[in-house]
């Protein structure tokens, strides 16, 4: 099996790790030059932070990110108090990560790259797709580089203007605004605390201002406004909105910077033939709620395993096309809260996180939880250790569970959970012991009940 994946942004990245990890040979090109150095989508959301834990690199993300920071509101100069986007919530032994972090996209790319780097991978820049044939055996791709080069499958994760979804002729319907306009870039702020956000308004028209939010590990912070007509995506124009709003901050140089306009947009279909579409590819969002490059890495996450597996091909359109149809949704409604002028545009819910997400028919049973997303538990292995369900799931694998019954000895990946008190038969299966009951009540489970974890960890 071999995948050409087109297109080196979190999403391909994703994949390439998922598909190398399971043995798959992967080449991934991309037809920058150079990597991407900025932040775009520093917002990780708690299910995609739960798949990078399995990918082995939420610990470089964890050390080189930060929790959201609360955001400092003045109005006409005047500091008036303080807000957080979302209220902050413990961690739980059946969500661990419940809150969402934030890592510019650049940082978080450098440690995907790092990851796919350790399993023999490593990136074409300055390679690009310019045409591709496919037939019934495979797919045959036409690269700038003057090579043509053969595989089993191609993935476009190539953005919104993909050179794959035009190849294979798939219709990218949805619309675009070209008189809402926002300035979103990276910028350096010395007289303020990176340790805050700030939001610089004036009085009569709070919701109308500048936005600066800290992007951990760089000392600068990730500006937002409106933009009116022929302003340009400058440090002046930054400066100089700024300067409406503030009493006298300064700005003394930026790096990545863009004007960006609502661009709504849902590809017909995920999948022709041997080509698949993933990410801003298959999907383009509003910055509002934080969900483009997530919604991206689960993509890729559910699609990975199916490759590898050669399982079940079209379920990765019939699920993840539903899922970024209910998101674009979501952030259009958030959109349009914060043209208006609402307060509660500023606000997030748990619908944002990702953990409510699920695969499973209307009407299925034996699950009890929001989403089918198999939820983690501390629990003891045979020698008494502490582990977690999520370490039995981790790797290409499914998992099946099966409480307070044998599990069969010849089924791998397959383990009884055990109250405490309660022995294994006879017949040498895998068991864990669920000592604080947190597994049980996780998945609402009675004696004899089973579940079986897809790869991806959703409920089969």
């Amino acid at each position: 099996m071999r995948v050409l994946i087109v297109g080196a942004g979190p999403t391909g990245l994703t994949l390439g790790i998922d598909l190398a990890r399971r043995g798959v040979e992967v080449r991934i090109v991309d037809r920058a030059e150079e990597f991407f150095a900025g932040s775009r989508g520093d917002g990780i959301q708690p299910r995609t932070l739960e798949v990078l834990d399995d990918l082995g690199v939420l610990e470089a993300v964890l050390k080189e990110g930060a929790p959201p920071a609360p955001t400092r509101v003045h109005l006409d100069g005047r500091a008036v108090g303080e807000r957080r986007m979302f209220a902050p919530r413990e961690p739980r032994p059946d969500v661990p990560y419940p809150n969402p972090w934030v890592l510019g996209q650049s940082q978080l790319e450098g440690i995907l790259r790092a990851r796919l780097a350790a399993f023999g991978v490593r990136v074409e820049s300055g390679t690009a797709l310019v045409g591709l044939e496919q037939d019934a055996d495979g797919v045959t791709a036409r690269l700038s580089t003057g090579e043509s080069d053969r595989a089993d499958h191609l993935v476009g994760a190539d953005g919104g203007a993909s050179l794959v979804r035009k190849a294979i002729g798939v219709a990218f319907p949805g619309t675009t605004d070209e008189t809402f306009r926002m300035l979103i870039g990276d910028v350096r702020a010395p007289d303020l605390d990176p340790a805050f956000g700030y939001w610089f308004a004036a009085g009569d028209d709070p919701a109308e201002g500048v936005g600066l939010s800290p992007l951990p590990g760089t000392g600068m912070f990730q500006f937002v406004t409106r933009l009116g007509t022929g302003d340009d995506a400058s440090l002046t124009t930054m400066q100089a909105a700024l300067d409406r709003f503030s009493a006298g901050v300064r700005l003394t140089g930026h790096g990545w910077s863009t004007v960006w306009r609502p661009n709504v947009r849902l590809a017909d279909r995920y999948r022709s033939g041997r080509v698949f579409l993933a990410g801003d590819a298959a999907h383009v969002h509003p910055p509002t709620g934080g969900q483009g490059m997530n919604t991206g890495v689960q993509d890729a996450y559910n699609l990975g395993w199916r490759l590898a597996a050669g399982h079940d091909l079209d379920g990765y359109e019939r699920e993840r096309r539903a899922v970024a149809a209910r998101v674009l949704g979501a952030t259009t409604a958030l959109l349009n809260r914060y043209t208006e002028g609402r307060e509660d545009a500023y606000r997030r819910g748990e619908e944002n996180y990702g953990l409510d997400i699920t695969y499973r028919a209307p009407g299925a049973t034996g699950h009890l939880v929001t989403g089918d997303r198999a939820p983690d538990a501390p629990v003891l292995d045979a020698t008494g250790a502490r582990v977690r369900l999520f370490d039995l799931f981790r790797g290409p694998h499914s998992t099946r569970l099966v409480f307070g019954a044998d599990a069969p000895a010849a089924e791998p990946h397959t383990y009884a959970v055990l109250r405490p008190g309660e022995r294994p038969g006879g017949r040498g299966g895998e068991y864990v012991t669920d000592a604080d009951g947190h597994a049980h009540a996780a998945y609402g489970a009675s004696s004899g009940d089973t579940f079986v974890v897809r790869p991806d960890g959703h409920l089969a």
